[in-house]
């Protein structure tokens, strides 16, 4: 064997092989290894999508809280106006009604006073007759008629 030949044919073997290997077997790892890295490109777009997505609605989010809490604080606010108007409209009522209830005490009073007047008038209208029928009866004398009429002021 000679060594030329065989360098020379290792040599075409190699360079079919290299062939070969670049016509039928490169193709399809090179196809591979693009669509891989086509791949973790678009995986990675997403990712910075899904973050950029995220951000907005962590945004939209807290937005949407504080309008949350605004609306909260103010809705908080009425109704505090609002317990408070309806307090103030029970003591106004409670005033009138408590008013009310003095006049009408007043009123009752009043009418009571003159009941009373009354009454104590007819006694002592009773009176002042049975005081005039005793003089009447008795003889007339200034000093029985004093202590008559000084017995008729005591039961007055």
């Amino acid at each position: 064997m000679n060594l030329n030949a065989t360098l020379w044919a290792q040599m075409v073997v190699f360079g079919i092989l290299v062939w070969f290997t670049m016509k039928f077997v490169w193709p399809p790892i090179t196809k591979a290894l693009d669509e891989r890295a086509r791949k973790i490109a678009d995986g990675l777009a997403a990712a910075d999508k899904a973050k950029a997505d995220l951000a907005d609605a962590n945004k939209r989010v807290e937005a949407q809280l504080a309008q949350t809490r605004e609306e909260a604080t103010q809705r908080l606010g009425d109704a505090e106006k609002r317990a408070q108007s309806i307090v103030d409209e029970a003591k106004k009522r409670a005033e009138a009604e408590y008013a009310k209830i003095v006049a009408n005490a007043k009123t009752e009073a009043d009418q009571l006073v003159i009941q009373a007047r009354e009454a104590l008038r007819e006694q002592v209208a009773v009176l002042a007759v049975k005081g005039a029928e005793q003089i009447l009866r008795r003889e007339v004398n200034a000093g029985v008629h004093a202590d008559l009429l000084s017995r008729l002021k005591t039961e007055l």
